[in-house]
């Protein structure tokens, strides 16, 4: 795909933020329905609304490798490495496991770049009761090496929020660690609060049915509010099964101050504040 060429089910551009916020979660290696679009294109398309900085994550080894790369070449962006919560068992059955974390650490050291490990969690929306033990055994393997090595953690939580709770309590959490495409309902959000975390809202908080994750978003304070799209999957309304990126940011972002009724600025430096606080410093 040439450099300034895009998907074609890509929605058109919205209106620019008011202050630059960082896109704390993205998959630029991956594309939805065709070929992934350029990422220098990608970033420049970001850059173009006020999206400036992105965290690129790789969530198997591929991905992992790939970010890893793409954090080196292009200033704009960090990477997160780690095992997805599904990739785990996968692993574990061809017995493979144990070489793909001892990658995953080498790849978290590769260079200053690599600001986070994940995403790891569990997931029990897609693996069941058979993989769910190997699951477990992996995101705490991944909880401490975001501890030995001062990275953040970023959890990929799916229909599993007290497990994960129940992990974080057991091994103890980094120092940062931040909850990915947060999904829960308010109480949820205060329990991970209370643990020290930071909630990241995509674009599943524009969907009409999310009325309990709005309530989250109200009950999180300023300061631990982060924004991220996930692309290309979870594009905001009103081009929700369109595939996202990150200039699409602007109208989550847009709804998240309408329905905590902030000043749109405001709350873009707000949460760009607290994603370098979150991803451990500027970039």
């Amino acid at each position: 795909m040439a450099a300034d060429a895009r998907p074609g089910d890509l929605p058109p551009v919205p209106e620019p933020l008011p202050h630059p916020v960082v896109d704390n979660h993205c998959h630029l290696d991956i594309g939805r329905g065709g070929e992934p679009w350029d990422p220098r294109a990608a970033i420049d398309a970001a850059a173009g609304v006020g999206v400036r900085r992105i965290v690129q994550i790789g969530c198997d080894l591929p991905g992992a490798r790939w970010a890893v790369a793409a954090a080196a070449e292009h200033p704009e962006l960090v990477a997160g490495v780690a095992l997805h919560p599904n990739e785990a068992p996968r692993l574990a059955a061809a017995g493979l496991l144990d070489e793909a974390l001892a990658e995953i650490e080498r790849l978290a050291q590769a260079h200053d770049g690599v600001r986070a490990v994940g995403e790891t969690g569990l997931d029990h929306f897609r693996t069941g009761e058979d993989g769910r033990a190997v699951q477990v055994e992996s995101f705490a393997w991944h909880v401490d090496l975001a501890k030995r090595l001062g990275k953040t953690l970023v959890i990929h939580d799916r229909d599993a929020h007290q497990d994960v709770l129940d992990v974080l309590d057991a091994e103890g959490t980094p120092e940062r660690w931040v909850m990915h495409c947060f999904s829960g309902d308010a109480d949820f959000a205060r329990a991970c609060l209370d643990r020290g975390a930071h909630l990241s809202f995509a674009g599943t908080v524009t969907f009409k049915n999310a009325a309990p994750l709005r309530d989250a978003l109200r009950v999180t304070p300023r300061d631990r509010l982060l924004v991220e799209t996930d692309a290309p999957y979870l594009t905001p309304h009103p081009h929700r099964g369109r595939t996202n990126a990150s200039y699409l940011v602007p109208l989550t972002m847009r709804l998240m101050a309408a329905e905590r009724g902030d000043d749109l600025g405001d709350l873009c430096a707000a949460v760009d504040a607290n994603t370098e606080i979150a991803f451990g410093g500027t970039w």
